[in-house]
């Protein structure tokens, strides 16, 4: 596996071929390719290139996948007994690059694609659609829910109460 560590935005990022990265917002508009020109450290299995400050003959080629927005940081100042309350927040926004090549101009050799990480799905729509038993099909053949009977006997019982008030009352 080849990768390399490279600088865009004064920041430093670890690229994988194969695999995206996400820098800081750049002016490249979606599925534009350009190369990185900061490469500060390719490392191939035991093989290690470190550069002072820079390798200068070591391409990556990358290319803008999608501009996106980063998670909204929110900000809130709070002076007690001053009644200053400042409420504010931030989103950053990052452009995502894909990895297409690290190595020397000219060099041909074949990308190893990375493998994603395993997706996992939970079982829950196949419990959704399990087979109604004979009695519930025979009950609801429109396949509605019952109807519950919780609220009328409470309206009931709540009826009764209020007439047993009105008799309590005494006569004078």
């Amino acid at each position: 596996m080849r990768f390399a560590i490279v600088e865009s935005g004064g920041k430093q990022y670890r690229a994988v071929e194969g695999r995206t990265i996400e820098v800081d917002r750049l002016p490249v508009d979606t599925g534009k390719k350009f190369d990185i020109e900061r490469v500060l450290l390719m490392a191939d299995g035991d093989d290690v290139l470190v550069g002072t400050p820079t390798i200068g003959d070591i391409l990556v080629k990358v290319t803008v996948v999608d501009h996106i927005r980063g998670p909204k940081i929110d900000r809130f100042k709070y002076r007690p007994k001053k009644r200053i309350r400042v409420r504010g927040g931030h989103r950053q926004q990052f452009t995502r690059l894909l990895v297409d090549f690290i190595g020397h101009p000219g060099e041909e050799r074949k990308v190893e694609k990375a493998e994603p990480a395993p997706v996992i799905v939970e079982n829950e729509a196949v419990a959704e659609e399990a087979p109604k038993t004979k009695k519930q099909a025979k009950a609801n053949p429109q396949g509605e829910a019952p109807k519950s009977t919780k609220k009328t006997s409470a309206k009931a019982s709540a009826t009764t109460k209020s007439s047993s008030k009105k008799t309590d009352t005494k006569k004078k």
